[in-house]
């Protein structure tokens, strides 16, 4: 059973955290497109970023700003212009959007982090944001979560937050998060977008150590289409504001933190999975009997990620080769005499061999996912065994329907 609780409150339920979400007018259609989380004291900042060459100027920025200071005191996000291959007028928007936020806040800009989504080629437009800075500062709150949730999404149905809280001695810790993704979602990294905040007191080196393991075995295992964004960021603050002991190094009490910073992690990353443009179902795959964790998340990632798989499940087809065909290919040596295959509670396959199936069964099993979509009842589960590996690991997908590619053909227009 978990050691922590669900509460309310999202980005902003750890203590010393306020945040805001307004319409700059970034955006075409006049939505919510400027996001500002901010905690009341230099907290310490982590982050993880985008694998891809071709990467946006905030990712450029806040790489260099967290080699440079370890620390922050605010989040920068807006929607509508990726930002990203804009030259060397991109880089100086990212510099002067921070420099505008630390006006107003009173803060050095280097304290200031920035995120940004949208279409790919297309510079911030600057005057709608410096305009919509001082309003976005005058409305921060304690209760502001829902407001930057809202305000970071593009082409998302739903906005994507949680905050969870455990007790360490006898004071209450919390981490809260907020995210957004729906499409170009295979990350090399993190994610595509994700804010969490953490009011316990935790070295540099362990909170970057801990966000990296946290996204590896949350955001670093979702996919939706195979491909990885140019703005994809991770950005994790940590203000001390819980007033407990300082952690620095691995023990009980930061082995329980970083659980609870992973729990925040998957959540998000399966909101955003069982987000996934046009998507009718979330897609769990459970791989086990590997050698060693990633080997077991890349098989299981590849699984999620098949076109083929994906669309079979779009088709309510039990088409349990795809599968086997998927997890052949993944890079990870198996004898395929030891493969078991799993839909739900149906087996497929066993000792590398089919075994006679209701069909019809199976196929109703993926048609009562699709009507849950949005729900805890919309999951496909896939479970794969490999051997006698004592290591295990997890990915997560959605199916693939015809309104991803009409989502996507019409991106632009």
């Amino acid at each position: 059973m978990a050691d922590w609780q669900e509460i309310s409150g999202g980005i902003t339920a750890p203590r010393g955290y306020r945040s805001a979400g307004i319409r700059a007018g970034l955006k075409s259609s006049g939505l919510p497109d400027l996001a500002l989380i901010v905690s009341d004291v230099e907290a310490i900042a982590a982050g993880v970023f985008t694998t891809s060459h071709v990467k946006a100027a905030c990712v450029d920025y806040c790489r260099q700003s967290l080699q440079a200071k370890h620390s922050a005191r605010a989040i920068l996000c807006n929607a509508g212009q990726a930002n990203a291959a804009t030259g060397h007028q991109g880089w100086l928007d990212a510099l002067e959007s921070a420099m505008a936020v630390a006006q107003v806040l009173n803060i050095p800009s280097e304290s200031v982090l920035l995120a940004s989504t949208g279409v790919i080629g297309q510079r911030i437009r600057m005057d709608a944001l410096k305009a919509g800075i001082p309003k976005l500062v005058a409305e921060l709150s304690e209760t502001g979560s829902d407001a930057a949730a809202g305000a970071i999404i593009t082409t998302d149905l739903v906005t994507k937050s949680i905050a969870l809280e455990t007790m360490m001695g006898d004071r209450p810790v919390r981490i809260g998060g907020i995210a957004k993704g729906s499409g170009m979602i295979h990350p090399n990294m993190a994610t595509m977008l994700a804010f969490v905040t953490c009011d316990a007191a935790v070295s540099p080196t362990l909170w970057q150590q801990m966000l990296s393991r946290a996204g590896d075995r949350s955001f670093n295992s979702i996919t939706v289409d195979g491909d990885t964004s140019t703005n994809d960021s991770l950005i994790a603050l940590a203000n001390g504001q819980s007033r407990t002991p300082a952690i620095t190094e691995m023990g009980a009490e930061a082995e329980k933190l970083e659980a609870m910073l992973t729990a925040v992690c998957q959540h998000l990353a399966k909101a955003i999975a069982r987000d996934g443009e046009g998507a009718t179902c979330l897609i769990e795959v459970q791989v086990t009997g590997a050698q060693d964790e990633q080997a077991a998340r890349q098989i299981a990632k590849t699984i999620a990620g098949s076109s083929l798989v994906k669309s079979a499940i779009f088709g309510r087809d039990p088409n349990w080769g795809r599968i086997a065909a998927a997890a052949g290919r993944a890079g990870v040596p198996f004898e395929q005499e030891n493969l078991k295959i799993k839909l739900g509670d149906i087996l497929l396959m066993e000792n590398g061999q089919p075994l006679p199936f209701d069909k019809k069964a199976a196929s109703e099993y993926l048609k009562q996912a699709a009507q849950g979509a949005y729900l805890k009842e919309d999951t496909v589960l896939i479970s794969v065994s490999i051997g006698t590996g004592s290591s295990s690991g997890k990915a997560w997908g959605c199916d693939l329907s015809y309104d991803y590619v009409k989502i996507n053909a019409e991106y632009t227009t």
